[in-house]
C-alpha cells in the first residue's frame, strides 16, 4: 500500500532546523501550559477559600451540590451546537476552568472593592449595592469572561473559525462562572435559613434555587454569548478588514454588558420588574440567539456540501462523501456503523474523519472568499493527510450511510460519470491532485500520493446492505 508523502512543517513550528528559529524557553509549549494550569489552580484555590469563608463549610457543600445540577445540561447543549465541527475538549475544559476560577476570582475581588468604595464615597450602603450590581458587576464580570474567548481566539485560532465556535467557548466560560457564583449565592442563602429557621419551599435557599437554577440557568451564558458572536464575526472577516475585526468583539462585549446590567437592575423596576424583564426581554433574546446558532449550523452543513465536491473531482474523497458529511443524520449513521462492525476505535476514527473533512470545507470556503491565512497551503495539506490516514475505515462507513439516507439517485459531481462513478476504470494512476482555487489562493506542488481502491473492513463487504 502506498504511503502518504511528508509535507513541510509549518514555518513557525519547532521543527525549524539550526539555531535560528529555536524558541526561547518561555515560548515552549510545556512552559505556557504549565503557567496556565498553575494560574487556574491558584485562582481555584483562592476562590474556594473565599466562597467557603462567606458560606461556611456546610453552606459551601449545599451550594456546591445544588449549583452543579445545571452544568451537565448546559455543557451538553453547547457541545450539541458544536456537532458539525466539534472543537477539542481541551478548549472547553480551559473555558470552564477560566470562568469558574479566574473570572470568578476577578469578579468577586473587583466587585467587593468597588462596592465598598462607592459605599464610602456616598455614605449609602444600599445605593452602593444597587450601583455595584447594575453598573460595576456587568463591566467587570463580562470583561473577565471575555478574556477566555480572547485567549482561545488568539492562541487556538485554528479551532476558532466562526460564530458557533465563539458561542460555544463563550457559553462554556459563562457556565463555569455561573457555577461558582451559584455556589456562593446558594450557600449564603442556606446560611440565612440556618439562622432564621426557614425551611421547605418558603426558604431563601428554595427561592434562590428556583430563580437562579430553574428559571435562569442560561442567564450568564446568554450575556457572554453576545461577546462570542462578536469574536465569531471577527473570525469570519478577512485579515485586511481591521476595523471590523476590532469592532465586532467590542460591540458584542458592550451588548453583553448592557443585557447583564438590565438583568441585574430588574429588581429595581418595581414589584414585578424581574418577571417583566424575564418575559419581555430575556426569553425572546434567548429564542433569537438559539435560532441564530441553529441557522448558522445549517449554513455550515451547506458549506460542507458545496465545498467538498472539489476534492471529489481531485480524487481525495469518494463521490457520496459531500452528501454524507453535509447531513448530521448520515454522519451519525456512519459512526454507528463503523462502531458496530469494528468497535469503538473505528467509530472514533470515522468521527475524526468527519471533523477533518468539515474543517477542510471551511478552510476552502475562507480561501475562496479571500479570507485564508498565510498558512493556508500547509493547513490544507495537514487536513488531507489526516483524511488519507483514515480513509480505509471511514469510506465504507460513509458509503453505507449514503445508501441509508441518500435519494434514489446518488449525487453526480462535476467530473464524474453517471451514478457517481469515476470517469475511468480502476484507481487513478497519478494520485489525487490538490484542487485549483484561482489567483487568490497559492498554487501547490504536485506532491500527491499514489493509491489504490479504498480497502473495506476486514471480512466485511461495504456494498452489502
Amino acid at each position: 500500500m502506498a504511503t502518504f508523502p511528508s509535507y513541510p512543517t509549518h514555518p513557525g513550528g519547532d521543527a525549524v532546523g539550526g539555531s535560528f528559529g529555536h524558541p526561547h524557553w518561555w515560548q515552549r509549549r510545556w512552559v505556557r501550559y504549565g503557567a496556565l494550569i498553575t494560574l487556574l489552580a491558584l485562582s481555584g484555590l483562592v476562590i474556594l477559600a473565599l466562597v467557603r469563608q462567606q458560606t461556611g463549610t456546610e453552606g459551601f457543600l449545599v451550594g456546591l451540590g445544588l449549583a452543579v445540577l445545571p452544568v451537565p445540561l448546559l455543557i451538553t447543549a453547547f457541545r450539541w451546537l458544536d456537532r458539525v465541527a466539534p472543537g477539542p475538549w481541551r478548549n472547553l475544559v480551559f473555558a470552564f476552568a477560566w470562568g469558574a476560577c479566574a473570572a470568578a476570582l476577578i469578579a468577586i475581588v473587583a466587585n467587593s472593592f468597588a462596592t465598598r468604595w462607592i459605599a464610602t464615597a456616598t455614605a449609602d450602603p444600599h445605593s452602593a449595592d444597587t450601583l455595584g450590581a447594575t453598573l460595576i458587576a456587568p463591566v467587570v464580570e463580562e470583561s473577565a469572561k471575555a478574556a477566555a474567548v480572547l485567549l482561545v481566539f488568539l492562541f487556538r485560532r485554528r479551532d476558532f473559525t466562526g460564530i458557533v465556535d465563539g458561542v460555544v467557548i463563550a457559553g462554556v466560560t459563562a457556565t463555569g462562572f455561573a457555577f461558582t457564583e451559584n455556589i456562593l449565592y446558594l450557600g449564603t442563602a442556606f446560611g440565612t435559613d440556618q439562622m432564621s429557621g426557614g425551611s421547605g419551599l418558603a426558604s431563601v435557599t428554595a427561592a434562590t434555587f428556583f430563580v437562579r437554577v430553574v428559571m435562569s440557568p442560561f442567564a450568564h451564558p446568554l450575556f457572554t454569548v453576545l461577546t462570542g458572536i462578536g469574536f465569531g464575526i471577527a473570525a469570519l472577516s478577512a485579515e485586511r478588514q481591521h476595523i471590523r475585526r476590532a469592532l465586532a468583539p467590542l460591540g458584542g462585549l458592550l451588548l453583553a454588558m448592557g443585557m447583564h446590567s438590565m438583568w441585574n437592575g430588574s429588581s429595581t423596576f418595581g414589584q414585578y420588574g424581574f418577571f417583566a424583564v424575564y418575559a419581555s426581554f430575556m426569553v425572546p433574546a434567548f429564542g433569537l440567539l438559539t435560532w441564530l446558532v441553529i441557522w448558522t449550523r445549517q449554513r455550515e452543513l451547506r458549506t460542507v456540501r458545496e465545498e467538498l465536491p472539489a476534492y471529489v473531482v481531485a480524487g481525495w474523497l469518494g463521490p457520496v462523501e459531500p452528501f454524507v458529511l453535509g447531513s448530521m443524520r448520515a454522519r451519525r449513521l456512519a459512526r454507528d456503523h463503523a462502531r458496530q462492525h469494528l468497535g469503538k476505535a473505528a467509530g472514533r476514527s470515522v468521527a475524526q474523519y468527519e471533523a477533518y473533512a468539515t474543517s477542510l470545507a471551511f478552510l476552502r470556503h475562507r480561501g475562496r472568499r479571500g479570507r485564508a491565512g498565510a498558512d493556508f497551503a500547509v493547513r490544507e495539506r495537514e487536513l488531507l493527510a489526516e483524511l488519507w490516514a483514515r480513509r480505509e475505515v471511514a469510506r465504507p462507513a460513509l458509503a453505507y450511510a449514503a445508501r441509508a439516507t441518500a435519494p434514489v439517485a446518488p449525487p453526480v459531481w462535476p467530473g464524474y460519470g453517471h451514478h457517481g462513478q469515476l470517469p475511468f476504470h480502476g484507481a487513478p494512476q497519478s494520485g489525487p491532485a490538490l484542487p485549483h482555487y484561482g489567483p487568490a489562493i497559492p498554487q501547490y506542488g504536485p506532491a500527491a500520493p499514489q493509491y489504490g481502491p479504498a480497502a473495506p473492513y476486514p471480512g466485511y463487504n461495504p456494498y452489502r446492505s
